[in-house]
C-alpha cells in the first residue's frame, strides 16, 4: 500500500526522498480499511485523521435542518479526504466523510503531520502543492456555482472528473454540483438527443 504513497509524494515534489524518509513515511501512515457508508469524520468531531486514498471512493458533506446532504468533496483513488480547517485548526467539524466504496487508505495524524514535515522536505513541498492546487479548485468550484448553469456545471464535470460520473450515482453527482437529481436527470437526457 506504501509504495502507491510514495509515489505519488515522488510525483509532486521536486526532492527527492531518502530510504530512511521512506520508511518514516511506512511507519507514520496507517493502513485502514473502510466498509462503504464507514465514517473517516463525523460532524462536530475533530479531524484526526488525513487519509491517502488507495483504492475506493469517499464523499465529504454536510446535512442540512431538513436532512438533505450537500456533497462538499468528492475523493478518489491517490486523492486526499480530510476535513482541512478541522484537521489544521483542532475545531469540530461542520461535515461528514465516509467511504462511498469499500476504500483502503493510509491514514497519519494531525501530531504526526506536524512532527515528520520538518523531518521529510519532500512532504513539506507536498503539502504546499496540495494547499496550492486545494486553494484554486475551491476558487473555481465557487466561480463555477455562481456564474455557470446547471448545463455549464454538468459539462465540466464531464471534462475534468469523468471518473466521478463512473463511480458515484445520480444523486450525487446532482448535490456535487449543487443542483436537483431531476434537473441532472434532464440535462443527461438533453445531452442524450444531441
Amino acid at each position: 500500500m506504501h509504495e502507491q504513497l510514495i509515489k505519488y509524494i515522488t510525483a509532486h515534489s521536486t526532492t527527492p526522498l531518502t530510504a530512511a524518509e521512506v520508511e518514516m513515511i511506512k511507519e507514520i501512515f496507517v493502513p485502514k480499511h473502510f466498509r462503504k457508508r464507514e465514517y473517516l469524520l463525523q460532524q462536530n468531531e475533530i479531524c484526526k485523521y488525513a487519509a491517502f486514498i488507495i483504492k475506493g471512493a469517499m464523499r465529504q458533506y454536510s446535512v442540512d435542518d431538513k436532512g438533505a446532504e450537500h456533497i462538499t468533496y468528492l475523493t478518489l483513488e491517490n486523492w486526499w479526504a480530510v476535513d482541512r480547517e478541522s484537521f489544521t485548526m483542532l475545531t469540530p467539524s461542520n461535515y461528514y466523510i465516509d467511504a462511498w466504496e469499500p476504500t483502503d487508505a493510509l491514514l497519519i495524524t494531525k501530531a504526526d503531520s506536524i512532527k515528520y514535515m520538518d523531518t521529510i522536505p519532500a512532504m513539506r513541498e507536498l503539502t504546499q502543492v496540495l494547499n496550492e492546487k486545494n486553494a484554486f479548485a475551491l476558487l473555481n468550484r465557487v466561480n463555477s456555482n455562481i456564474s455557470l448553469s446547471a448545463e455549464q456545471r454538468y459539462d465540466r464535470i464531464q471534462k475534468t472528473y469523468p471518473k466521478y460520473l463512473q463511480r458515484f450515482p445520480l444523486h450525487i453527482i446532482a448535490s456535487y454540483l449543487g443542483i436537483t437529481k431531476e434537473t441532472l436527470s434532464r440535462i443527461r437526457s438533453q445531452q442524450a438527443k444531441k
